[in-house]
């Protein structure tokens, strides 16, 4: 099994002048310490308005910042969201080439929607949409990626002429890409269109069990790739914190992912919002004692373990990620930097993982990934014999159209003199 470190920038309220700053540059310190202790991967959100939920609205400069601090951790949006309000496509496109290269090829691309209010409504953009948007843009990012020249495409949401998006990504034809799933059938949307699925739902292993059987047999036989090459991975988003001594281990984390799903409920189900005002932090240490009761009940703690996740013990969290390791999946991501989480906490904890735990589950992980790709290359085959467009990546030199460039310029402003005669005046 790969783990992975999660970023969500939560930053509660009250905010004292620089503790944005700190913030930010704490979390870039956990991530430096995770490349250095061997985990796999770091994976950022991509978030607008979501006050103290998410300060995360630029993740392309922080995992730029992450990058040039790491050497081997792959760098995951996780996610961009792709409906055309938020981000045009060739943007996304260059962003992601560029990224891939500052990193050496290691982006890891995922994707998504956004479910909340406060964003797509402060984004104008149509809920009913968003699914359209979302996979009108991924397959028209992927080929931009992939194409030289990208040959254009006019589509309901999506209209661009042929034109070469730079850079191209060190990873061709592009970086492994991702979809968030929060439910079974984004998993099984996932599977059909060649996309790992990045699970951020809470799941008991017998769960899980089923969103990843299911997920692969349907890879196996309805896939047909959405991009130029496939990622069949499942990943699932846990809770975090690990110290000897479990109790410990529930001081110190218990409150952060307690918050973190307080203030997601709060955004995406049924809360009420005063942009500015709004005291998330407040609210939930007034309602706390209730929250926590069934955590601190020794009667009736096991029933809430799968929300909890990998927070206890040393044995704990090992018998934890051993029953997601034995039903498949591929990565676990920890959800560490929530609530109000102590910087020098999440470090001692991931120092105590990586020196305790992780061993044990990277041992033969090269392996495993190798006789499973093996395994699924025919199905692999078939899916892309099920692929409808099969335009090669390179367009044929006659095929490639003329952009008469400076006619553009002087027909839609006429009195504008043009580079390289006498007057430049007007330029």
């Amino acid at each position: 099994m790969k783990f992975g470190c999660f970023v969500e920038l939560q930053h509660p309220r009250p905010w004292d002048p620089g503790s944005e700053h700190k913030l930010i540059h704490e979390s870039l310190e956990q991530i430096v310490l995770a490349d250095r202790l061997g985990l796999d991967c770091v994976w950022e959100v991509e978030h607008h308005f979501l006050e103290e939920y998410s300060h995360s609205s630029s993740p392309e400069v922080f995992l730029a910042a992450a990058a040039a601090r790491t050497k081997n951790i792959r760098i995951g949006h996780g996610i961009r969201l792709l409906p055309v309000g938020y981000n045009v496509p060739a943007r996304v496109a260059e962003q992601i080439g560029m990224l891939d290269l500052v990193s050496n090829g290691r982006v890891e691309f995922g994707t998504g929607e956004s479910g909340a209010r406060m964003e797509l409504e402060g984004y104008g953009i149509d809920p009913t949409l968003k699914r359209e948007q979302w996979q009108e843009a991924i397959e028209q990012i992927a080929n931009m990626l992939a194409m030289d020249p990208y040959p254009g495409f006019r589509g309901k949401y999506l209209n661009m002429p042929a034109r070469n998006v730079l850079p191209k990504p060190l990873q061709r034809p592009h970086p492994p890409m991702w979809v968030a799933c929060s439910n079974k059938e984004t998993i099984h949307l996932a599977a059909r269109l060649g996309l790992g699925a990045l699970s951020f739902t809470f799941l008991d292993p017998m769960e899980a069990k089923k969103w990843v059987d299911e997920y692969y047999e349907i890879f196996r036989n309805e896939c047909v790739p959405i991009g130029h090459t496939v990622n069949p991975n499942i990943l699932l988003v846990t809770g975090f914190g690990v110290h000897q001594q479990a109790d410990v281990a529930i001081e110190r984390f218990l409150d952060g992912i307690r918050f973190f799903q307080f203030a997601l409920n709060h955004y995406y189900r049924s809360g009420e919002h005063k942009p500015g005002r709004t005291d998330l932090w407040a609210q939930y240490m007034s309602k706390r004692a209730e929250l926590l009761k069934a955590d601190l009940d020794p009667v009736l703690m096991r029933n809430v373990a799968n929300s909890r996740g990998a927070i206890g013990s040393v044995e704990q969290v090992r018998d934890r990620i051993r029953q997601f390791a034995d039903i498949g999946v591929d990565q676990l991501v920890f959800m560490q930097q929530v609530g109000k989480n102590k910087h020098e906490h999440i470090c001692e904890s991931l120092e105590l993982f990586a020196r305790e735990i992780m061993p044990e589950f990277h041992d033969g992980e090269e392996e495993r990934q190798r006789r499973k790709m093996e395994e699924l290359a025919p199905f692999i085959e078939k899916a892309f014999e099920r692929k409808k467009d099969k335009r090669p990546l390179w367009m044929p030199d006659e095929q490639v159209p003329v952009v008469e460039t400076i006619d553009y310029v002087r027909k839609y402003n006429p009195n504008t003199a043009v580079l390289g005669t006498k007057s430049t005046a007007a330029l």
